[in-house]
């Protein structure tokens, strides 16, 4: 029995980047809608941060768009994954105050559940990394030869 476990988990670890591959996949499908729709509308974002008392609104807006539509492309390619994880971080902790906490906890509610769920696969993304299923892994090899 502890042969089969032990077998079992072993090629679980080897299979271990396909996992990191859906999660980067799946941020990256989550992260693209709000950005594509800060870009097609950035001034009702600045409006929004103002009526939020966001500080620096104008500034937070682009940041914001573009961490998201930066992340959305670098998590789809695994490319530079744990760099902008950690602004990727800090948008999911500042959507979480300002915008779901309140709500509580439940999506349906426009609560921070999905927020917090992308905040523990980000954190998880800059821990692991992305894999070897991604650009950082294959420039990772070349530069280490």
């Amino acid at each position: 029995m502890k042969a089969l476990y032990f077998k079992v988990t072993d090629k679980l670890t080897d299979l271990k980047d396909i996992p990191l591959l859906f999660i980067r996949l799946v941020l990256a499908y989550g992260f693209y809608n709000p950005a594509m729709m800060k870009m097609n509308d950035i001034n009702a974002i600045i409006e929004w941060f103002k009526g939020s008392e966001m500080p620096l609104p104008v500034l937070s807006a682009y940041l914001v768009t573009y961490t998201e539509f930066l992340g959305f492309i670098f998590l789809a390619l695994g490319f530079a994954t744990r760099l902008i994880s950690i602004p990727l971080i800090i948008t999911m902790i500042v959507a979480i105050k300002v915008a779901h906490w309140e709500n509580g906890f439940n999506a349906s509610d426009n609560g921070y559940e999905i927020a917090l769920y992308y905040l523990v696969m980000l954190i998880l993304l800059l821990f692991t990394g992305p894999g070897r299923i991604s650009i950082d892994y294959l420039i990772e090899r070349k530069v280490r030869k």
